[in-house]
């Protein structure tokens, strides 16, 4: 096949997925070129490395935050002005792939819309590979976004600043959830990562979707046979839902003799949040160590040197890290929720906490720490798991079918 692909992925798990997709579709001898906008992040995994990739132009937004009550009004002007730029880059892509004679397209998601306009210019047969919906949006963690801001003591409780204001907060968010839901209608068939993925997707837009497991390249991802040494790694953004808190707080109750350091990788940080992990950290007696935008080797070798990963993302989709962990041959301790329960079978490749409270994780952890029999035979079925069920050559086989049955679904309806 002649391959497409789209994307404005930013650096982590669904960029190194992409990754693996378009290596393993070359190495299965199918002919890929790329697009995406002069604003996507080259410098982690560039796929221009791989094939042909085309930068394109994505005007940005006018406009700038407003203070206050207004800073709803410019932020809905600003949201409109976004989808307008993201339907004009994409309307320009979906011509140049058109001219090109390509089979099908694999589109993936965007940083900007989760779900991508292209399909709605494209002619070529399309796929979307989803893996999530806008989660700020679906998924409210700590608030819900339509609640909107919490009223002041001298306000009554239902002011006509308040109505006012959350009636623009809404508006904003409504303007991404109106354009995502009429954009994943343009295409032919929607692919998800996880079975909890395709049940966010259908909750969120109403859309099918199949289930079309990613994988891990066991070739890269594999133990270096250092020696294994006292801390758990954490791996991630330092986003609120990464859950770099609640490792911290269950750590803070190993006792201090068994408790190891936490390490924690990610691929960016803000200030405020390292500052506040740093400060929780020193309080609760957790050494914290934070590194950012690490090496694959060095990400490796920390991987398989840890005593355990803990993986304490909120409702993660998938969750590639903990199989790469597991590829190491490192145990992993993750929450009993999200894609998380598909991909980690307690016993075998890791545990689970059966909620996201501090003294379950923790318990969770002094398994490992103080059963060295356990440690060991989870360390030994880690990598295991992840060849019997996980590899990256079975997961590009998985999405070559994928877009083979597509193909023939699109020729089986046309008129003879």
């Amino acid at each position: 096949m002649k391959i497409a692909v789209w994307h404005n992925l930013p650096s982590g798990g669904a960029k190194r997925a992409l990754w693996n997709h378009v290596s393993g579709l070359l190495k299965l001898g199918h002919a890929m070129e790329a697009w995406c906008p002069e604003t996507a992040d080259k410098n982690y995994l560039p796929l221009s490395t791989l094939c042909p990739e085309h930068s394109l132009p994505l005007q940005p937004s006018p406009y700038k935050k407003a203070p206050k009550l207004f800073g709803w009004v410019a932020d809905a002007r600003q949201m409109r002005a976004r989808i307008a730029a993201m339907r004009t880059h994409t309307l320009a892509a979906a011509a140049e792939i058109d001219r090109g004679g390509f089979d099908i397209v694999l589109v993936n998601s965007c940083v900007n819309l989760i779900v991508s306009p292209i399909g709605r210019y494209l002619k070529t047969p399309r796929v979307l590979y989803l893996q999530e919906p806008n989660r700020q949006y679906y998924e409210a963690l700590d608030e819900s976004p339509w609640a909107g801001p919490p009223p002041r003591p001298e306000e009554a409780s239902a002011s006509i600043a308040r109505l006012t204001l959350n009636s623009l907060k809404r508006q904003h968010g409504r303007l991404p959830m109106r354009e995502e839901y009429d954009n994943i209608r343009h295409y032919d068939r929607v692919l998800a990562n996880s079975f909890f993925s395709r049940e966010s997707i259908l909750r969120a837009y109403g859309q099918e979707s199949e289930v079309c497991y990613l994988g891990v390249d066991t070739d890269f991802f594999k133990p270096t046979n250092e020696a294994i040494e006292k801390y758990v790694i954490g791996l991630g953004s330092l986003n609120r839902h990464k859950g770099a808190k609640l490792a911290i707080q269950a750590l803070a109750l190993v006792p201090p003799a068994q408790r190891p350091k936490l390490l924690w990788i990610g691929n960016y940080a803000g200030d405020t949040n390292a500052a506040e992990l740093a400060g929780l950290a020193k309080q609760a007696g957790v050494e914290l160590e934070v590194k950012i935008m690490v090496k694959d080797a060095e990400l490796i070798s920390c991987l398989s040197r840890a005593t355990a990963m803990i993986y304490s993302s909120r409702l993660e989709p998938f969750g590639l890290a903990p199989l790469e962990a597991n590829a190491c041959g490192t145990p992993v301790i993750a929450l009993a929720e999200g894609g998380v329960r598909e991909s980690i079978v307690p016993g075998e490749n890791g545990l689970l906490a059966p909620n996201a409270r501090p003294e379950t994780v923790a318990a969770a952890i002094g398994q490992i720490l103080t059963n060295p029999q356990l440690a060991a035979q989870l360390r030994s079925r880690a990598r295991a798991a992840v060849l019997a069920r996980w590899k990256n050559s079975d997961a590009v086989e998985r999405l070559e079918a994928a877009l083979r049955n597509t193909l023939e679904s699109i020729a089986a309806r046309r008129p003879n």
